[in-house]
């Protein structure tokens, strides 16, 4: 939901309504002597080959201190409904190449990961997801701990809040949060960012 024409940061048409501007108003609102500047890159729909194109301007240029990286589902999905050519390899092998460019410029950055996830119960998620998907979240997992980021568990973090409410509550579709999924995950991203950062 953000403006994609509004590139400044800290503007909340920028940031969407998603839990990047649950983030912000933490961060912003936490630590106002800290000249703290969040920038929004997210494109639902993308996999990581349109990540990459768009890379050197979304990212690299931006020389971030810090950057958040969730990226997967579509890469899965769309080889479901979209005809995409997709593989979970092709996945692995894209995601890597553009963490190694990323650190070669950017040899100093933190990196957050979160797992790439699909609630159990959602309206998008049938078998094939509960076959197939399993190695997308697998291959986050394991480049997450290979280029020493920090991993929010986001799939895990569904699962057991559906021990607390019903899907249709944090994630109706199974992809897309509501605005309590999109606060559980912000929640989880700023502990995390607090240990990178304690």
């Amino acid at each position: 939901g953000r403006d994609r024409a509004a590139l400044e940061p800290n503007r909340g048409n920028a940031l969407g309504g998603g839990y990047v501007k649950d983030i912000a108003f933490n961060l912003l609102g936490s630590h106002p002597g800290k000249n703290i500047k969040i920038y929004n890159r997210g494109i639902s729909g993308h996999k990581v080959p349109q990540l990459d194109a768009r890379w050197e301007e979304d990212c690299l240029d931006l020389k971030p201190d810090l950057m958040s990286l969730m990226i997967g589902v579509n890469d899965y999905w769309h080889t479901l409904d979209f005809d995409y050519k997709g593989t979970a390899q092709s996945y692995n092998d894209q995601l890597r190449a553009l963490l190694d460019k990323t650190f070669d410029a950017l040899p100093n950055l933190k990196l957050i990961m979160l797992e790439p996830f699909a609630v159990a119960g959602g309206s998008a998620i049938t078998e094939a997801w509960n076959r197939d998907f399993t190695p997308y979240r697998k291959i986050a997992r394991d480049v997450a701990a290979e280029y020493k980021a920090t991993l929010i568990p986001t799939h895990t973090l569904f699962q057991d809040a559906l021990k607390k409410a019903p899907v249709d509550y944090w994630c109706p579709d199974g992809v897309h949060p509501s605005l309590a999924g999109g606060h559980l995950m912000a929640e989880a991203w700023l502990d995390a960012f607090g240990s990178i950062y304690a």
